[in-house]
């Protein structure tokens, strides 16, 4: 009891501090298409019930990140008044081999502060050129008849996991429950303690955890679990998150768009990791969305922090021989994640504050003999998976993959080194990592160099320096 009265009072204070802040606005939109074209369509423009949770000083993002942006800009004179990078499950999906043959549509949403008087809201999308360019654009108006005014009463309250200052000058992640019953609460507010206590023992997010806000929510549902449809397992979620998403069996994403945007709009947030009930190696991310982890697994505590990696600052996979859900292959362009390169030009490498002046480049490592073994051992996953054994012989293999990796780098004299190590972005040849090892290339317990920088980058995008937030 006095844990929840903490929690509440904590959110208090912090809603307290937000009283000056503009109300939150989000567009809800619905983005279709197939591989080869793609369409936009308004769904609604909804006043959140809690005013903006970011820092109205940093309203506009210069850490050209994601497949998309979202503008905001005055209508009269042009000007800029709110930006932010994203991606979307649509950019995955339309990479599928489904994608060639059906159309399909996606709910989205984009938010920001509520502006008093109207405004235009830009979809940018990554063009060939790695630039930007206009895809869809909608005139909105606050005071418009049709905006969703009125929202009701949050159907639970948020818990605060941990709560270090106002929100707007803090990082709000929201972890929020999926597949939880009634008496699966206690479970799921233990598993949020446990989850955002490894993630700042984590550099970077260890050296900034006075930065963050944590709150964890969910929504009870009738029974345990979400589905995983491979193995004929079917479950009714609030936020409709399930395994096998695009055919990968450790994929997870939650599907329902506006069921997860209507709860969490009852917590300050600005990035959310979802936690499914369930033991199943599994989760995914997606820059700017969401990421999920499956909450029981052994591997849970890697799952969290390297899916939370590709949400919240847009890392990208450095692994290549496990099978992924969508299309790889073709031209090398160079992709625009802080950690993985084309290296179509080595004397600007994209991290290059980071090489010692003499690392080659590429950088050699023991690639021949790494690959020789995963083979070896993805195919042994893949038995496991298809003959449906238990989770714990699918843990115990990839404990023995990670002891084989440590024992086969740790000799090498480029074990610590920044370089670029060919084998990156799921494919073998003609994309690079930093290091040799990383938490976005094997479960490993560090982030690189580069990562880390990158996930500092976006910490100062959306905190403020104790120094000038007065605490």
């Amino acid at each position: 009891m006095l844990r929840h009265l903490v929690s509440l009072l904590a959110l208090c204070a912090c809603t307290c501090a937000l009283a000056a802040q503009p109300a939150t606005m989000r567009v809800d939109y619905y983005h279709t298409g197939n591989a080869l074209e793609e369409h936009y369509a308004m769904d609604r423009v909804v006043i959140e019930p809690l005013p903006w949770p970011g820092n109205m000083s940093q309203t506009i993002d210069n850490t050209n990140r994601g497949n998309n942006l979202v503008e905001v800009t005055d209508p009269k004179t042009g000007k800029l008044l709110y930006s932010r990078g994203f991606s979307t499950v649509f950019a995955e999906w339309r990479s599928t081999e489904e994608a060639t043959k059906a159309n399909r549509g996606f709910q989205e949403s984009v938010r920001f502060p509520k502006p008093e008087q109207p405004v235009r809201v830009r979809i940018l999308k990554r063009d060939d050129r790695n630039q930007f360019s206009v895809v869809w654009t909608t005139d909105i108006d606050p005071n418009a008849m049709d905006v969703v005014r009125k929202q009701p009463p949050a159907p639970v309250k948020p818990i605060g996991i941990r709560v270090n200052g106002p929100s707007p000058d803090k990082v709000d992640l929201l972890i929020v429950g999926d597949g939880y019953t009634t008496k699966d609460m206690k479970k799921f507010e233990a598993a949020a303690r446990r989850l955002a206590d490894h993630l700042f023992q984590t550099s970077p997010f260890k050296e900034r955890e006075k930065d963050f806000n944590v709150w964890a929510l969910a929504l009870p549902t009738g029974e345990s679990g979400v589905s995983r449809p491979s193995t004929n397992t079917y479950h009714q979620s609030p936020l409709g998150a399930r395994y096998d998403i695009f055919g990968s069996e450790r994929y997870v994403l939650a599907t329902d768009n506006r069921a997860l945007r209507e709860l969490a709009q009852y917590a300050p947030y600005e990035f959310i990791e979802i936690l499914v009930n369930n033991e199943t190696y599994g989760g995914g991310g997606i820059f700017g969305q969401f990421s999920t982890a499956a909450a029981d697994n052994d591997w849970a505590n890697y799952l969290f922090v390297h899916e939370f990696g590709h949400h919240f600052a847009g890392l990208a996979d450095e692994y290549y021989t496990s099978p992924v859900a969508y299309a790889t292959g073709g031209e090398r362009r160079e992709p625009w994640e802080p950690n993985a390169t084309a290296l179509h030009d080595p004397a600007n490498l994209k991290w290059k504050k980071f090489v010692k002046e003499g690392t080659p480049l590429p950088t050699p490592w023991p690639k021949d003999a790494y690959e020789t073994a995963s083979r070896a051992y993805q195919k042994e996953r893949a038995a496991l998976r298809a003959a449906n054994r238990p989770e714990s012989e699918m843990s115990a293999l990839f404990h023995k993959d990670l002891e084989h990796t440590d024992a086969l780098f740790t000799p090498d004299p480029n074990r610590h080194v920044v370089g670029a190590f060919e084998g990156a972005n799921y494919e073998a040849t003609g994309y690079y990592r930093p290091e040799m090892q990383c938490i976005m290339f094997d479960r490993s317990d560090k982030f690189c160099s580069v990562c880390a920088d990158a996930i500092s980058t976006i910490i100062d995008l959306y905190s403020r320096p104790a120094s000038k937030s007065g605490i």
